[in-house]
């Protein structure tokens, strides 16, 4: 059965580019080649290519929008949308001072998507990056980063706004049902890193040493909560890019790693790692009230693999490096 994903993303893209007066369209659009521009990623307040939201029409929006939807699945999206909205609440809590607004989100194209076998897309702005490649009709995911500041927003003492709770909660389950040794095991440092190791890079890092607790050495429980929690981060996606990249991994080995104190409301930081996966989340600045959470494919990100493929398929030898 052929998949329907690629085709859906090139009409939104091509809805979106048409929905664009010429400006706002040369601001969004990019060669598929610029390499600078298409592999970027950056989660915070920064300049970045694209045009942004808030320079758009109400069409024009909405088409980017329409476009996002195609890259999650409904709950991430509305995941996303917590997190754009979030900007209004941060912009309060300091005061209106940075001038922060939910309109600071930028879309970018690269390459054409009405002609193209290869062009690929990002929305982005603070907490939030999702870039999603299309090469010969296949889509290749990532990264996909969702963030939020403040994490959670209490009122009587009870979460009002905590768009990636899950994410903690589900970590903590695992760790508990680990028991003491495994926990042992996992806590790879008492501190939290400052962020995430990934970081903005444009390559993840693809020699970063698998640490903590292999999912071998885990007992029943502690295998299904991990198994739940990766499925959590892929079922960012679309359900059929999900259920791809769940066969991927599908039999191979997962560590977990913690660092930093377990006690709810301190800075603490986890990773899961896999064949071609890292999943990363940090909570530990403004006193563990700012999430950082990212779902990558090391070799595969940008559409690594998909190129690797179409290079070897067009030139009948192994693609370049990825």
């Amino acid at each position: 059965m052929e998949d329907p994903l690629p085709e859906q993303m090139r009409a939104a893209a091509v809805a979106l580019l048409t929905a664009l007066d010429e400006p706002a369209r040369h601001r969004a659009t990019y060669p598929f080649d610029d390499d600078g521009a298409r592999r970027w990623l950056e989660y915070r307040p920064r300049a970045r290519p694209g045009a942004c939201l808030a320079e758009l029409d109400v069409a024009g929006r909405k088409a980017a929008h329409r476009l996002l939807a195609t890259a999650l699945s409904p709950a991430a999206y509305a995941q996303a949308m917590a997190i754009v909205a979030l900007e209004e609440v941060l912009d309060r809590a300091e005061g209106w001072r940075r001038g922060r607004h939910s309109g600071d989100y930028w879309v970018a194209v690269f390459g054409d998507p009405a002609r193209d076998d290869r062009w690929s897309w990002r929305v982005e702005g603070h907490h939030l990056s999702v870039t999603m490649t299309v090469v010969d009709d296949q889509v290749s995911p990532a990264p996909l980063f969702l963030g939020a500041n403040p994490a959670t927003v209490r009122h009587a003492g009870r979460p009002v706004s905590r768009p990636l709770g899950v994410e903690e909660d589900l970590a903590r389950e695992l760790l508990e049902a680990m028991g003491p040794a495994g926990r042992t095991a996992a806590i790879v440092a008492d501190e939290a890193p400052g962020d995430i190791i990934s970081a903005t890079r444009p390559r993840a890092p693809g020699r970063l040493e698998p640490l903590g607790m292999p999912r071998g050495r885990l007992g029943p429980g502690g295998r299904a909560l991990l198994d739940q929690l990766v499925a959590l981060y892929l079922d960012r996606l679309p359900p059929e890019l999900a259920a791809r990249e769940a066969a991927r991994l599908d039999g191979g080995e997962l560590h977990f790693a913690w660092a930093g104190p377990t006690r709810p409301g301190q800075r603490h930081y986890y990773r899961v790692q896999g064949d071609d996966l890292l999943i990363e989340y940090d909570n530990t600045t403004d006193d563990g009230n700012h999430a950082h959470t990212v779902l990558r494919r090391p070799a595969s990100d940008f559409g690594a693999d998909v190129l690797a493929d179409h290079h070897a398929d067009a030139h009948g030898a192994a693609g370049p490096p990825r």
